[in-house]
């Protein structure tokens, strides 16, 4: 066997680096272009996070829960989880509590577009509110 010549670096020694240098380029594309990877908080035009009230007007339970923390995966700020007033609603809704319904429609938009309602009201409690009907199927929540 022959000497090695000075100054060449072993073959398996430069494939390793190689390999090392494709890993981080990779995982910074994916935390960077990849959607949710730079999750960007969504925010009411206030430029505070978007408060949001979830009732479950359909007759499953638990389904409040699920689209609450689905809501919150998203950035969402939930600030209560409820029971409707009825259990009989027949379509899910969002709806914007404020004179601006562009919070809402941020909302909806996570949500798989359900309709957009204006019904303003002066309340601290939530900039919107979705109600869960029992076409809840429609939802992306997973």
């Amino acid at each position: 066997m022959g000497a090695r010549a000075k100054g060449r670096r072993p073959p398996i020694l430069i494939g390793v680096v190689g390999v090392l240098v494709l890993a981080l380029v990779l995982s910074w594309a994916y935390a960077a272009l990849w959607p949710g990877g730079g999750r960007r908080v969504p925010r009411a035009s206030s430029g505070r996070l978007i408060r949001v009230q979830v009732l479950n007007g359909s007759r499953e339970g638990g389904i409040g829960t699920r689209v609450a923390a689905y809501l919150r995966e998203g950035g969402f700020q939930v600030v209560e989880v409820g029971n409707a007033e009825r259990s009989d609603f027949l379509a899910t809704m969002v709806v914007a509590r404020r004179s601006d319904p562009t919070a809402a429609r941020v909302v909806a938009r996570y949500l798989g577009d359900p309709p957009v309602i204006l019904q303003s009201w002066t309340s601290d409690v939530a900039e919107v509110t979705v109600v869960i009907g029992s076409d809840r199927s429609r939802l992306h929540v997973e």
